[in-house]
């Protein structure tokens, strides 16, 4: 175990930290950029616990899983295509789930230039892509070796823990805004599971968790 380095080359451990700070980082950034724009303090978490916005550890882990391997050889202009490509498609499937399965808006870009369907727009896709050329050509290798440095027998259980963790917080999170979605359609809960969710995550505490959520017009 001395030996064995934590997080090595390019595997699942690698990517769950690189989910996670893309969690942090879109959180706070959406916080400040709210602050700028409105002069207001925003909470933009997207999980109840924790001030993760899995949006953007989504976004990043998408990038690691498919710009990871061979990321050294790639161009930097393939790169930002590619980047520009899943960034924006992993904005605009999240808009489509939030919708369809749980009947919230998380966001609506239907007044914004170049706005495809109100889930991205071609600016924001574009955005991705050079945030995402960032990180895989200069963030990317400059962290991952930061990360291989970590001691193994510290780095592995903090991580186990972690992880349970956040599976947890996405678990409560997406079933309590899947019951809240079946509760507002007037279906009653079948378990105790149900009856949990509908006692303690309602809707007040879900809108006020996630002050920018509207309901599905």
């Amino acid at each position: 175990m001395e030996n064995k380095k934590f997080a090595e080359g390019y595997c699942f451990i690698k990517i769950f930290i690189f989910f996670l700070i893309g969690c942090l980082i879109g959180t706070y950034y959406e916080e400040i950029l709210w602050f700028i724009r409105y002069g207001e303090w925003s909470n933009r978490q997207g999980l109840i616990y924790g001030p993760f916005s899995p949006i953007y550890g989504v976004g990043v882990a998408i990038f690691v899983i498919f710009l990871g391997k061979n990321n050294d050889r790639r161009s930097v202009w393939k790169t930002l295509i590619y980047a520009t490509i899943i960034g924006g498609g992993t904005e605009f499937m999240t808009s489509l789930i939030a919708d369809k399965v749980f009947g919230v808006q998380f966001w609506d870009y239907s007044n914004e230039f170049l706005n495809i369907f109100g889930r991205t727009t071609i600016p924001f896709m574009i955005f991705w892509g050079i945030g995402g050329t960032v990180l895989m050509k200069i963030i990317y290798p400059w962290i991952s070796k930061w990360i291989e440095k970590i001691p193994y027998k510290i780095g592995k259980p903090i991580y186990i823990v972690v992880l349970i963790f956040i599976l947890v917080d996405v678990i409560l999170t997406y079933g309590a805004l899947g019951r809240m979605a079946l509760r507002d359609n007037g279906v009653k809960p079948y378990t105790f599971v149900g009856e949990f969710m509908d006692k303690v995550y309602t809707d007040e505490f879900l809108y006020d968790k996630f002050p920018i959520m509207r309901p599905n017009k």
